[in-house]
């Protein structure tokens, strides 16, 4: 799947229906389904400290995608409170990438981690494996807490029919765009 295959969470970026591109599931009781993912990117340095290699993690950045081509609706349902309530599942996306983010950096910036391998070219390039490892860990466990926010969020609206909790929830996600 290429970088256009996917919608990235900004500001100005709002879902429609055209971009639930695939076919609905009969077999669940959803009535839509949103497939959001976190991806990354880092910088690695090293430097050479008492003859070993130590390396440090840099400009982690993580994006917030939806992914049109695994996500779906069924025809009938497509109302605007429902595609409001689905929009609110990308938004908690982004709300929970602020948080994380910071608790990212402090467990990476600043740091030397060791590497490994026989000589410098290798231990250079197990430096930037091995990071990409490190943070992706985190990110799985950033899905983790994504995956039991949707579930709460998605208990306490109703799916979208609370409208007094869908509201609350609504302004909450509007403070990410001001």
């Amino acid at each position: 799947m290429n970088e256009n295959d996917v919608v990235v969470w900004s500001k100005e970026t709002f879902l429609k229906w055209s971009d639930f591109q695939a076919e609905s599931n009969p077999a669940t009781f959803e009535d839509s389904h949103s497939v959001i993912k976190y991806r990354f990117t880092w910088t690695i340095n090293s430097e050479k400290i008492d003859e070993q290699i130590l390396f440090l993690i840099e400009n982690i950045r993580i994006y917030v995608e939806f992914f049109p081509h695994l996500s779906w609706v069924r025809i009938l349902q497509n109302t605007d409170r429902l595609l409001n309530h689905e929009q609110g599942h990308f938004d908690l996306a982004e709300m929970i990438r602020l948080e994380y983010i910071e608790k990212l950096q402090t467990m990476f910036y600043g740091k030397h981690f060791p590497t490994r391998g026989q000589n410098e070219e290798q231990q250079k390039q197990f430096a930037k494996e091995d990071s990409g490892r490190m943070i992706a860990e985190e990110i799985e466990k950033l899905e983790h807490v994504l995956e039991q926010r949707r579930q709460e969020y998605d208990t306490v609206t109703e799916f979208g029919h609370n409208l007094e909790k869908q509201l609350e929830f609504n302004l909450e996600f509007d403070k990410l765009r001001s």
